[in-house]
């Protein structure tokens, strides 16, 4: 029943259940070994633990696979490394490396991505992004899959300067660096116009334009910079009749009618983004995801996480497109038997 049911949330057809999907859950050992009896570690070979992921998806019967394939890999050429924190278990993901080749404001505002990255080929990113869906399907034939692209604009711009830059230029030169979004913006389309004439009925969007206190640039900038580049971007996939869902992480509660009229399908949302203003608005022409507080998971607290999937069901339950899903993630450190209980809870309460 999983793409049945989520098929039917995509395209506002109320299914009998409200669909579920999880992230980073498929790399949580203790919660594969307690679901499905496995016994894997960080460090288990690799195709072992992705066998184990995809059979957690299926005992809990994901109607949902959160996919993209355009990255930052796009941008080898010219990138920042931030380093990254510990978050999977055993800390296999710690990397302390730091580095950014741009050593002022001025040089990322003169930066040319056409001249660094160059153009591509579009056949070869059709054949990437069909290739990329095909392999979805056939792992996850009993779910909606997808492709698409993580580095839309804002999270492109990330990759590239890293935040110290990116933050000083746009403080030094907003209008500067607004032309600078709309060059990166006239190159990423190449990977929207390939995708749009390729053979994905489902695309998924991912963009991190805020934080979790909101926007970090001025709301006026974003309307005039981020949002007529989206439209642009997604003309292709609106006018090839693909279904386009977006992902921001933090609050973008004060953008969802900007996001609306850049013509997406669906929104995916972590907690900090309020889930009823997205349900009072759009939960009748718009599918949603997420919304669960992962922290509320790593409190342990039963009741808590029992009140938690209450509420985005009470909100959910009424709205034909509604997918449950902790939006935050459920990292490594999460109670197993905290994770388990709201799975039970979830499966309780998922029939409307």
């Amino acid at each position: 029943m999983s793409f049945q049911d989520g098929w039917a949330a995509l395209n506002l057809e109320m299914p009998p259940r409200v669909p579920h999907t999880e992230y980073s859950v498929t790399e949580h050992w203790g919660v594969i070994n307690a679901v499905t009896g496995l016994e894997l570690r960080p460090d288990s070979p690799r195709a072992l633990r992705h066998q184990g992921s995809l059979a957690l998806m299926k005992a809990w019967d994901f109607d949902f696979r959160w996919s993209t394939l355009i990255s930052d890999g796009e941008l080898a050429e010219c990138s920042t490394d931030m380093g990254h924190a510990e978050y999977a278990a055993g800390g296999v993901d710690r990397r302390d490396t730091v580095h950014c080749p741009f050593e002022s404001p001025e040089q990322v505002l003169a930066f040319d991505p056409w001249a660094v990255y160059g153009a591509r080929d579009e056949a070869e990113l059709i054949r990437r992004f069909e290739a990329s869906y095909r392999s979805q399907c056939e792992e996850t034939p009993d779910m909606v899959t997808m492709t698409g692209v993580y580095i839309t604009v804002v999270s492109g711009l990330i990759a590239i300067f890293g935040w110290e830059m990116l933050l000083l230029a746009a403080g030094v030169d907003p209008k500067g660096f607004g032309e600078l979004t709309n060059r990166y913006a006239s190159w990423i389309q190449q990977y929207y116009t390939a995708l749009g004439k390729a053979d994905v009925p489902v695309v998924m969007v991912h963009d991190d334009i805020v934080w979790s206190s909101g926007p970090f640039i001025s709301p006026r900038w974003y309307r005039e910079y981020v949002f007529p580049n989206y439209k642009k971007l997604f003309s292709p996939l609106l006018e090839s009749g693909k279904k386009v869902i977006y992902t921001s992480d933090g609050d973008y509660t004060r953008f969802i009618d900007d996001i609306a009229g850049c013509g997406v399908h669906g929104f995916v949302l972590e907690p900090w983004t309020d889930m009823q203003a997205i349900a009072d608005r759009y939960g009748q022409t718009h599918a949603f995801i997420g919304n669960a507080d992962t922290r509320i998971l790593l409190r342990n607290n039963k009741a808590e996480i029992r009140a938690e999937v209450e509420r985005c069901m009470a909100i959910g339950k009424q709205c034909p497109g509604y997918f449950l899903a902790v939006g935050n993630h459920i990292p490594s450190n999460t109670p197993v038997d905290a994770v388990l209980y709201y799975q039970d809870v979830y499966e309780s309460l998922s029939r409307r």
